[in-house]
């Protein structure tokens, strides 16, 4: 295969990791809708939890987790190793939500999370009898939510929608190219995630 096209594939899958989406979702927020009103400091402190609760903390747990047992990276792309990292995630994703809570946020903003976490939840579930696409749920995430708030602010979707698509199609190319799922995992996941998105936004 040719090594630019895989090159592109793992460049995609490295920029669209799922633990990005929750940070993606809040700097739109900051800046497309009424809240980029709010002061500096307050927006760019929620910034910094999200990163922390979501991203940085989570993947420190899960390095050292893997380091103490001696277990090289590519062993947590195996089904059956990947049910610990699922359940760090969310419960640092429970974590940062509950401390979202204490800033009386909108609910359509901590709702982010509420989407993140089912959409977790399930592809740790789901991954206990068969490897899903959790790239792919993530792509999907960002669809579905995108949905829900068309509904909430009243606004014509269609163009970030079709941008959506077209990259949840490229992370899920991605993800078949590099060989790590294969076309149902990918499909799988992106319903999963689109369903949990918009269920996360509009009904919790």
């Amino acid at each position: 295969m040719n090594r630019t096209i895989l090159l592109a594939a793992r460049w995609l899958s490295t920029i669209f990791r799922p633990e990005f989406l929750p940070v993606v979702a809040f700097v739109v927020l900051f800046m497309f809708t009424y809240l980029s009103l709010l002061p500096w400091a307050f927006k760019l402190s929620i910034l910094a939890l999200i990163i922390l609760g979501t991203i940085v903390l989570p993947r420190w747990t899960i390095r050292f987790w893997r380091r103490s047992r001696g277990w090289e990276l590519r062993r947590l792309r195996l089904r059956q190793n990947r049910f610990f990292p699922y359940l760090i995630y969310i419960l640092y994703y429970a974590f940062t939500l509950h401390m979202l809570k204490r800033f009386h946020l909108p609910h359509y903003m901590s709702s982010i999370l509420i989407g993140a976490l089912l959409i977790q939840g399930s592809c740790a579930l789901i991954n206990t009898k068969w490897k899903i696409s959790m790239h792919c749920a993530g792509a999907g995430g960002a669809i579905g939510a995108l949905i829900a708030y068309s509904f909430l602010f009243f606004f014509n979707p269609i163009w970030w929608l079709s941008l959506l698509i077209l990259i949840s199609g490229l992370v899920g190319s991605s993800r078949m190219l590099l060989r790590q799922h294969n076309l149902w995992q990918v499909i799988a996941g992106t319903l999963l995630g689109v369903i949990g998105g918009f269920i996360g936004i509009t009904f919790f």
